[in-house]
């Protein structure tokens, strides 16, 4: 009798430490924090922002659930000093409930945001009540304060030699290049020094490939029109404090239905012609100074 009660007690506290450690295992395994990867903060992830103007982020992001809440924030940074107080605080609702998405936002950093270095803080929440959360450092510049301000301008498309667009404005309603015309995209950036590279290309819109830097630019997506670099350009003299006069152009023409794009490379598989939307697309990066810009119109192709 005394051996049965104590294989019974033996068992009984077997039986507990197996549950403790069952419900410890339960409790480390229950939840998963989100991930992120891809992350771009500012143009080609220069982690650069220009007071006044368009700011670029993009990150990938899977919810350990789903996701409660995504949150983005430029603070002021400990040990830095401003001429003002100032911050932002953004938050999108439209993630909620999401388990995979891309978050893809442009944004204007505020007029009166003052220059400096700021901590940059990317947030998301998830209903499971974890949380994810990167920093970095982001430094806010007054335009006029940079070496450079690349700006891509006197974009113009003809067709057979006939100027169908110029500077934002179409000089005719019929936007439509055929097979075997002489398909012109011309463009030019300006404000620029140092090196650089300047890229016009067309991609189908069918592909859901929207480049807005050369560090993205994929060559087996884009059929290329032009490829114009530049090398040790001296600082140009000043027009205004807003404005540097030098400038690169660049203005190929490609046949629609080529064989091979402007880079040599094989017009098939994504690259290859078909009736239907495109993009024109230029792309310009200033190497020597990290700065990049870029602009898209819509043509079409009828092949």
């Amino acid at each position: 009798m005394k051996k049965q009660k104590i294989l019974s007690l033996l068992f009984l506290i077997t039986a507990a430490f197996t549950a403790c450690d069952n419900d410890d295992n339960k409790d480390t395994a229950k939840v998963s924090e989100p991930t992120i990867k891809n992350v771009e903060i500012g143009t080609a992830n220069n982690k650069r922002a220009l007071i006044g103007r368009d700011f670029h982020f993009n990150a990938d992001v899977i919810a350990g659930d789903k996701i409660s809440d995504v949150q983005l924030k430029i603070l002021p940074k400990k040990g830095e000093t401003y001429t003002k107080d100032w911050k932002l605080e953004l938050s999108w609702s439209v993630y909620k409930g999401a388990k995979n998405t891309n978050v893809h936002k442009h944004f204007t950093i505020p007029a009166e945001a003052p220059e400096g270095k700021y901590d940059f803080f990317f947030i998301v929440l998830d209903e499971n009540g974890t949380k994810l959360e990167i920093k970095e450092e982001v430094t806010l510049t007054d335009p006029a304060n940079m070496p450079v301000d690349p700006l891509i301008g006197r974009d113009m498309l003809s067709r057979n030699e006939d100027l169908i667009y110029y500077m934002g404005t179409w000089v005719e309603a019929e936007l439509i290049f055929k097979k075997n015309d002489k398909l012109t995209a011309h463009a030019q950036v300006s404000q620029i020094m140092g090196d650089g590279i300047l890229y016009s290309v067309l991609i189908k819109k069918s592909l859901n490939y929207y480049p807005e830097s050369i560090d993205n630019l994929d060559l087996k997506k884009v059929i290329v029109v032009s490829k114009v670099t530049h090398t040790g350009l001296p600082a140009a003299s000043k027009i205004s404090t807003l404005q540097k006069i030098n400038e690169v152009w660049g203005g190929e023409s490609i046949v629609v239905g080529a064989d091979k794009d402007a880079n040599g490379d094989p017009t098939t598989a994504d690259k290859a012609w078909q009736s239907g939307q495109y993009n024109w697309v230029v792309l310009y990066k200033n190497t020597t100074y990290n700065m990049s810009v870029y602009k898209s119109m819509p043509i079409t192709i009828a092949y």
